[in-house]
């Protein structure tokens, strides 16, 4: 998710404002949950011990400071976890996370809090799910509703632009393209050597 979060701001950087990104949550812990169908992440009561419905929660408080302030909180949250191997699911590691992008801490704080989020997290998790078919992170939903899960290394940014417009163009183009995966070993072999 991560690779994929820098990926797409090195090619929005670089398409100026021709390039629409519009992130929605999904919920890794709902989808991989064991306790069955029954069992919602989002009906869990406020101290249920969850690695990430906080850090969704957090989130979709950024973005009530506008879209720019949720893309820069969305990026240094997933650089917090994935890179400097913070605890998301810590709301003083949340609240640092939001003073570190410039966001109105108080209100960051206040709109936490705000049962609506959860309301929000769970209609998008639902909407992927059956309308895309969405199962993990990351998946691309396009404009002409194609959709692709996609694990990668970050690409060089000279090439973030052009391999964005190709992977929509081969999962819009060609819907008989279900699925493409490079076997392993030897991948991630020689791609940075």
């Amino acid at each position: 998710m991560y690779n994929a979060a820098v990926w797409l701001a090195s090619a929005q950087s670089q398409a100026s404002d021709t390039l629409e990104i519009n992130w929605r949550s999904f919920s890794l812990e709902q989808a991989n949950n064991k306790e069955g169908p029954d069992w919602k992440i989002w009906d869990q009561p406020s101290d249920y011990p969850s690695r990430g419905f906080l850090a969704l929660r957090a989130g979709e408080a950024a973005r009530l400071q506008g879209e720019s302030a949720f893309n820069k909180f969305h990026l240094a949250l997933l650089k917090a976890r994935h890179e400097d191997r913070q605890k998301i699911a810590d709301t003083e590691v949340l609240v640092n996370i939001a003073a570190s992008v410039g966001l109105d801490i108080e209100r960051f704080k206040q709109d936490l809090q705000d049962e609506s989020l959860i309301t929000k997290i769970k209609e998008d998790h639902i909407e992927a799910v059956e309308q895309h078919g969405v199962f993990g992170t990351p998946t691309f939903v396009f404009q002409d509703g194609a959709s692709a899960f996609l694990k990668l290394l970050k690409p060089p940014d000279q090439d973030a632009p052009r391999l964005l417009e190709i992977l929509a163009e081969v999962m819009g183009k060609w819907n008989y393209i279900g699925e493409i995966k490079r076997p392993q070993p030897p991948w991630p072999k020689g791609v940075y050597e």
